[in-house]
């Protein structure tokens, strides 16, 4: 019988559970990655030039002279536009399959002939642009522009300064 009962006590003690210990550790993957590019190299390489233009007779405002990014003017009824133009040509190098953001703020063109006389341009750029080709010779750009003119803008030259920016996306 004392063998009889440590065979049914031993059985007893088998079917208790016990409690399962907590886990208080786990993991978990996540992968890591790096992106190497080259500098951007930023080269401009032709002038934005809106040729000239003659004020129309009559008294007016905000005629509107623009030069396309492809180079091609548009000039209000009442002004008349002559010349040579071209829109402004910008040369980019970096990483190769990369989109670049480009900004070009607003330009104050100022005439030579008096300081306190001046017009404000308004570029026509891109606002992103795929490089191409990651060295020589580079990914072309143009930049082109808008001003307005009245009849009393006084005469003479007016020029300024455009900035471009440029910054991977």
């Amino acid at each position: 019988m004392t063998l009889l009962r440590l065979v049914l006590t031993a059985a007893a003690l088998l079917l208790v559970a016990t409690p399962a210990a907590a886990q208080t550790r786990t993991s978990a993957n996540v992968p890591a990655k790096l992106s190497v590019l080259r500098p951007l190299t930023l080269l401009g390489e032709q002038e934005l030039n809106f040729g000239t233009v003659i004020l129309g007779p009559g008294t007016w405002s905000n005629a509107a002279i623009s030069v396309s990014a492809a180079g091609v003017r548009t000039c209000a009824a009442a002004v008349a536009c002559t010349g040579t133009t071209s829109a402004a040509r910008f040369r980019l190098s970096g990483t190769n399959n990369q989109t670049v953001v480009i900004s070009a703020p607003a330009v104050t063109l100022v005439n030579a002939a008096n300081s306190t006389q001046r017009l404000t341009m308004t570029p026509i750029a891109p606002a992103t642009v795929l490089l191409t080709n990651s060295g020589n010779p580079g990914t072309l750009f143009s930049v082109g522009g808008t001003i307005s003119v009245s009849s009393t803008t006084p005469d003479g030259v007016y020029s300024g300064t455009l900035e471009v920016t440029v910054e991977y996306q």
